[in-house]
Formats: C-alpha cells, sequence, structure tokens
C-alpha cells in the first residue's frame, strides 16, 4: 500500500513559510508524516513551479497528512492501489538528476583513497548532452540501483524508444545548506514505458530514480496507457 499526495500552495503562502529554495521544501515536505521525528526518509517529493504557485506531490508507503500550513482545499491524497500497477504500458514524466562519478586521482594517477582504505568517492557530474542522458536513463531502467551485495537490482522497465522520448535542458536548482550556496542539475523525461518485471518496477517506483531524491528529484508521475488506442 502505498500513497500520493497533491497539493497546489500558492507563492505568497510559501515565501510567507520561509520556502524560497529545493533546501526548505525538503525540510517542510517532512511535515507530512509528523510524529516519527526518527525515521529515516522513505518517500518521494516534487515541486512543479507554476505562475503564481508550487505544485507539490508526495509518494510514500505511509499515509501522509496535510501540514498545517496547507489548505484543506488545496490537498488531495489517494491511495494507490495494486491494481495501478497492473499495467504493461504507462507513460512518464520524470525529473531526474542526472550524473555520472569522475574518480579522484592523485598526481601519479592513482585513484585517491579514503581513511578506511577504501577509494574516495568520485565526483559527481551532471549529464548535459541529450545522448548521454537517453543513456542514462536506459541504463536505471536496467540497473537501478546496487543492493548491500554489490550487485545491480533491476529498474523492471524499458524506455519504449520506438515512441517520442522529450528530454528538456537541464535546469540548476540552487539552495544554501550549512552556510554554502551547492545546486542539483535538474532534466525532465517524458515518455513511455514498458513494465518488464513488475515486482522490480514497484520498487523503483518507490525507491525513485538518480540521486538527490530528498531534493524533490526520482518521482515518477505515471498514468496507464493501451498503446493500440493511445498511440494511432
Amino acid at each position: 500500500m502505498s500513497w500520493l499526495v497533491r497539493m497546489q500552495i500558492d507563492a505568497e503562502t510559501a515565501y510567507s513559510l520561509g520556502i524560497r529554495t529545493s533546501y526548505d521544501w525538503h525540510r517542510r515536505l517532512w511535515e507530512c508524516f509528523p510524529n516519527v521525528p526518527d525515521a529515516r526518509r522513505d518517500f518521494l517529493t516534487r515541486v512543479d513551479y507554476l505562475e503564481g504557485a508550487f505544485r507539490v506531490w508526495v509518494v510514500g508507503r505511509r499515509q501522509p497528512s496535510r501540514p498545517a500550513w496547507c489548505p484543506v482545499s488545496a490537498f488531495s491524497v489517494k491511495e494507490i492501489t495494486t491494481a495501478f500497477f497492473q499495467h504493461r504500458f504507462y507513460v512518464f514524466d520524470l525529473r531526474a538528476n542526472p550524473v555520472r562519478a569522475i574518480v579522484q586521482r592523485g598526481p601519479k594517477g592513482d585513484p585517491l583513497l579514503g581513511l578506511t582504505g577504501k577509494r574516495r568517492r568520485g565526483k559527481r557530474v551532471p549529464l548535459v548532452r541529450t545522448d548521454d542522458l537517453r543513456t542514462w536513463l536506459r541504463n536505471k531502467a536496467e540497473a537501478r540501483c546496487r543492493d548491500q551485495a554489490g550487485r545491480n537490482v533491476p529498474g523492471g522497465f524499458r524506455v519504449v524508444e520506438e515512441w517520442p522520448l522529450e528530454i528538456t535542458r537541464p535546469v540548476d536548482f540552487h539552495f544554501g545548506k550549512e552556510g554554502r550556496d551547492a545546486y542539483h542539475s535538474g532534466v525532465q523525461f517524458r515518455g513511455t514505458l514498458e513494465v518488464t518485471d513488475r515486482d522490480h518496477f514497484v520498487e523503483t517506483y518507490h525507491a525513485g530514480i538518480g540521486g538527490a531524491k530528498g531534493f524533490g528529484f526520482g518521482l515518477f508521475l505515471l498514468a496507464p496507457i493501451t498503446p493500440d488506442r493511445d498511440h494511432q
């Protein structure tokens, strides 16, 4: 069982709450899950910037509550039933943070090691070329992430490349944290996917795609379709 929340917050309300950046939303949307201060962040969010307002989406396995700052009329929540995941094809809208890791090397070209003796985490660089972004999404469909044993976990779907795939130009989402400026690069993908492994796809839907998921990236907006009817 999981839940999908949709909120529409006018800009005046958001600014009165001190919401200016993706990090501000990151903190505020915790209020959809009160009374669990020690819980691991197990929900996804997305904020669409409209003219004079923000449309906010939240997906989680715990039932969310309406924050006090969100008007009753602006808050809707629906249960995502197992029947929703029984379709084969979906159109999707995904805002993600596609990056690649560059290995950090010393003067002699050797990979730098951390205090534990393991290779340092690679520097993450945003992907910008359309071909690289297309490949990144395809790879995420085939292997969403690595499990604790280091094995690739399938995403459970494939992008239907026979039909149009729209990829927007990267947009930088700036925010301040702990007195320093930072940003995430966001890219929007819109297209059609085919489910190849239902169980893995359901897990991918709830886990999200790519990095920076706590900052509004990785959430799939989905609508089931019948290709023969909808792609004539």
